[in-house]
């Protein structure tokens, strides 16, 4: 085991468990900071005894931060929200945490910190959550200026929201949206490659500073993406072209529910590709020496649970 004891800000989330598995095999010490610790402790098995540390923390506490770094050498922060309810809002998970954050890991003379953000963070963008993004990343930057930003573009693996969220409803709706007609570009992101980039990143003394955006091989539409969806799960639906303004009032309304299956700001989000950029100084999983793993082939050994006969039915070539 080595000497090194990160804290991994949100690391039961989706892409937290798997960054947790990869540092843990990797040997560091683990010091997994979450809100709710009781439901965190699946990730106890995924590390030696003892190697793994579950502890409370809220990042909208200062406090809390800082006891979650004490005695910490490296610290990632994972922690982001689609839909802001109460104090988690955009500006205080997105902005004032990741700030507290560099902060305090200054002050306890960490030597790395890792910064999970998003494709598509701008102060201009049109969405909250973009521009919030950015508002982080340029806090980071200023309190920490050696820290490295990962942006990963749409995240998939087994425990996804994405693939997982319009698989389901094919079970039951007879058509998939198609908001803004579908033509939004994507480039999906294995969650297992983006775990490997922030474990080569701690390796490379080279990414100290640095912007790194991870996208998959291939570039897709939404509404290929969608395509692929209903061939992965053998069903035929309608794809439904939803217009902006149209897709802009069922946010509003379905952004009031408890748990929102979408939101004004995400249909704004939808407005704008989100895709790696092309030239200028950020690097991608090249700069890592890694390859990312195209979606087709890790789908289908999640999707076909979505099927009408499960593993048993073969999807359409």
């Amino acid at each position: 085991m080595r000497d090194e004891l990160v804290t991994i800000f949100g690391g039961s989330g989706f892409v937290g468990r798997h960054i947790v598995r990869r540092l843990a095999k990797a040997g560091y010490r683990l010091r997994v900071a979450v809100r709710q610790p009781n439901l965190a402790n699946f990730l106890l098995p995924m590390g030696r005894v003892g190697q793994i540390q579950i502890v409370p923390c809220d990042v909208t506490a200062e406090a809390s931060i800082a006891r979650a770094l004490e005695g910490a050498h490296i610290a990632i922060n994972l922690v982001g929200t689609l839909a802001p309810r109460g104090r988690q809002s955009f500006n205080a998970i997105h902005a004032t945490a990741p700030e507290l954050i560099a902060r305090h890991a200054k002050l306890k003379g960490l030597t790395r910190v890792v910064h999970v953000s998003a494709i598509g963070a701008r102060a201009d963008a049109a969405s909250r959550y973009a521009r919030s993004k950015a508002e982080g990343e340029a806090a980071i930057v200023r309190e920490f200026p050696e820290a490295t930003i990962l942006r990963p573009s749409i995240v998939f693996g087994p425990e996804d929201r994405f693939f997982n969220r319009f698989a389901n409803w094919t079970r039951y709706m007879p058509a998939l949206p198609l908001i803004g007609g579908g033509r939004t570009r994507f480039q999906p992101v294995f969650v297992g490659d983006v775990a490997e980039a922030a474990s080569r990143a701690l390796e490379d003394s080279g990414s100290k500073g640095r912007i790194y955006e991870l996208g998959g091989p291939r570039v897709y539409t939404f509404r290929e993406l969608m395509a692929l969806v209903l061939r992965e799960t053998s069903r035929r639906r309608l794809l439904l072209p939803v217009p902006f303004p149209f897709a802009s009032l069922q946010g509003m309304v379905l952004g009031l529910l408890p748990s929102p299956i979408l939101t004004l700001d995400q249909v704004r989000q939808l407005r704008e590709d989100n895709v790696v950029t092309e030239g200028g100084e950020v690097r991608t999983f090249a700069a890592l020496g890694l390859q990312p793993t195209a979606a087709e082939a890790i789908l289908p050994a999640y999707l076909w649970r979505f099927r009408k006969t499960g593993q048993f039915e073969v999807p359409a070539a």
